[in-house]
């Protein structure tokens, strides 16, 4: 028998968001690791807030919130918040009940300044990096590194001359431009939109773009994250971060660094060399190489150079998943914490592939 098209209203329910949720949904051993980790940094949440006055938004689920913006290419926080109304999956992962509130978003952006004075995203990293070791899925001994432009926040009519008091302002909303004949340069011009952002070309092939450079240094045995940073975008900024990155996984041991040729330079790989870093890095065969039969003869070297193109796996999460192509925030300090949220967060879903739960 044909039922009528009418919707029920109940008076009152028991379904949890956790009864929603399939018992073999992939969220789930992920949720299980970042309950984990939490759980450990109890002591570095009490730190932040006041024994007085009223009760903030619960960090954890704060910290879990932030995840989901990765996980589900969510663009921005008030489409987030918009999504944990309904969504019993966000609901249940976050930590909230069928009734509880949703906060506001000028609530959920102050509470999410407050752990950029506690380097709550480097803590959670090293925890997250810790579980792989735990699990032995993270080399000690093979790395790669590589960067990767990220768009700014800014448009290139924002990048003007640093002394520009003497020209009349621009009429209308979004007027004409035209920058032909000019020449605009990061010593002389600035956005007025992001400072922090920086004019740059990745290649001769490609356009100049207002932005900025992320780095990546990934163990070679399963393609997990071990060090992330990121910085004004430079022509020397890929190989100074990544003589930052390496030094800190870097010992008494000899370790090896693949990277691409754009890497091979003779100051960078004499300094890696004096750190008992060996040179796995692509020759620059358009000039002079840096990199000779010392190291190309090695059954090593090749290993190296088929396991960096690894790295680009990361780069292109983060880009079309993670909605990093071009970030959402403006200014150096909450790029860098938006880059290192999404390195966690690939972190989890390749701890997740491996089988840890």
């Amino acid at each position: 028998m044909r039922s009528d098209d009418q919707q029920h209203a109940s008076m009152w329910t028991t379904l949890s968001p956790e009864e929603t949720v399939p018992a073999d949904h992939p969220l789930r051993p992920i949720r299980k690791m970042v309950n984990d980790v939490l759980a450990t940094m109890s002591p570095d949440f009490s730190k932040l807030y006041s024994k007085r006055g009223r009760p903030s938004i619960a960090p954890e689920k704060l910290l879990r919130s932030i995840l989901l913006q990765a996980f589900f290419s969510i663009r921005s926080e008030t489409l987030l918040l918009e999504q944990l109304r309904y969504n019993m999956l966000f609901r249940w992962f976050v930590g909230l009940g069928m009734d509880d509130a949703i906060w506001d978003v000028s609530t959920f952006s102050k509470n999410r300044e407050r752990f950029l004075r506690g380097e709550i995203s480097d803590k959670f990293f090293a925890a997250v990096v810790e579980i792989a070791r735990e699990n032995n899925l993270a080399s000690d001994d093979h790395f790669t590194v590589d960067g990767t432009l990220l768009q700014a926040w800014a448009s290139h009519k924002s990048f003007k001359p640093k002394n520009d008091d003497d020209n009349p302002p621009s009429s209308g909303r979004n007027p004409d431009v035209d920058f032909t004949g000019t020449t605009r340069k990061n010593d002389t011009h600035e956005s007025t939109t992001d400072a922090d952002a920086r004019l740059y070309r990745k290649s001769r092939n490609t356009a100049s773009v207002l932005g900025y450079l992320a780095h990546a240094l990934m163990e070679n045995r399963n393609g997990l994250i071990v060090g992330i940073r990121t910085t004004r975008a430079t022509g020397t900024a890929e190989r100074e971060a990544a003589i930052e990155l390496i030094r800190g996984v870097g010992g008494a041991r000899r370790i090896t660094l693949g990277a691409d040729k754009g890497y091979d330079a003779a100051a960078f790989v004499e300094e890696l060399r004096a750190m008992n870093v060996t040179p796995h890095i692509a020759r620059n065969l358009s000039r002079r190489s840096a990199i000779d039969e010392r190291t190309t003869r090695h059954a090593g070297y090749e290993a190296s150079q088929r396991k960096r193109k690894r790295v680009e796996e990361i780069f292109g999460w983060a880009k079309a998943t993670a909605n990093l192509r071009q970030v959402h925030y403006r200014g150096l300090r909450l790029v860098s914490e938006t880059v290192r949220w999404t390195s966690i967060a690939f972190n989890l879903v390749r701890l997740r592939n491996l089988g840890v739960a």
